[in-house]
């Protein structure tokens, strides 16, 4: 895998010798962020040699290289996911590519059901990630440890910084946006929950609900890189409704409020 690694960096450092201070992997709703932040390179992921390409519609597949308030900064526009049929390792390998470019802090953002997980949540608020549960996924850290990356039995009594959630939340009140706070699980996808699980993942401390995220949050922190994180709560969470759930209702809460999103981002990435 760390062979992997390097030939994928080796591959980006062909096309550019750009190095971020802090790394962004855009969710839902923030897609065309990139296109407003100051571009210095763009290299889509199909010219990364082996790297894993995103199959989800509405996820451009590509690293933005540029500057947000004259940070120097690498944004992912579109992910992979676990549902994607990629091993864990390559899920995650996008991560661990920005903090051998040179990324010491990452902000991860997402969409996710939250509404009806904790009652007081709504589609349209934002939820600052303060914990996560990944029991339902595999560990990216399953197999040989990787140690040019990190320590075997890596710490995560805090994976998303004290320091960082403090500034978030200061960066929110700045902007005038409601933040909400809890603690984000990730299941594998690409199903919705059903019910019942729903009512166990509520049973289990989780406030919000998504099929990414935990698992780039446990690679960063192996490698040592201070992690944040902002969910927006897309949806209500099955069973609390008798609506269905579907793509196109996540996507259009997510684009309703963008704009506040994006304005939200623009401020921690000047503040972290």
């Amino acid at each position: 895998m760390y062979k992997k690694l390097e030939k994928c960096l080796k591959s980006i450092r062909e096309k550019t010798d750009f190095k971020p201070e802090k790394a962004v992997i855009l969710g839902s709703g923030l897609g065309d962020y990139a296109e407003k932040i100051q571009i210095e390179k763009i290299v889509k992921y199909t010219e990364i040699e082996g790297f894993p390409v995103s199959t989800v519609q509405g996820h451009k597949g590509q690293f933005v290289f540029g500057y947000v308030e004259d940070i120097p900064v690498v944004l992912m526009q579109g992910r992979v996911h676990y549902y994607e049929g990629y091993p864990m390792q390559d899920v995650v390998l996008p991560t661990r590519l920005m903090k051998m470019m040179g990324a010491e802090k990452i902000l991860l953002t997402n969409a996710a059901g939250g509404g009806g997980v904790n009652p007081s949540f709504k589609p349209g608020d934002f939820m600052l990630i303060t914990d996560h549960i990944t029991t339902a996924v595999p560990s990216p850290l399953i197999g040989p440890n990787i140690e040019e990356l990190g320590t075997r039995f890596p710490d995560m009594s805090e994976v998303y910084s004290k320091k960082l959630q403090k500034i978030i939340r200061k960066s929110a009140e700045d902007c005038g946006i409601p933040l909400q706070e809890g603690v984000y699980v990730q299941l594998t996808g690409p199903n919705y929950e059903t019910p019942a699980e729903i009512r166990m993942v509520r049973s289990w401390g989780a406030d919000a609900v998504g099929m990414s995220t935990a698992c780039e949050a446990m690679a960063a922190r192996h490698m040592g890189m201070e992690v944040c994180g902002i969910s927006c709560i897309t949806n209500m969470a099955a069973g609390v409704s008798d609506a269905k759930l579907n793509h196109a209702e996540v996507q259009e809460t997510a684009d309703r409020v963008a704009k506040d999103f994006a304005k939200l981002v623009t401020e921690v990435i000047g503040s972290i």
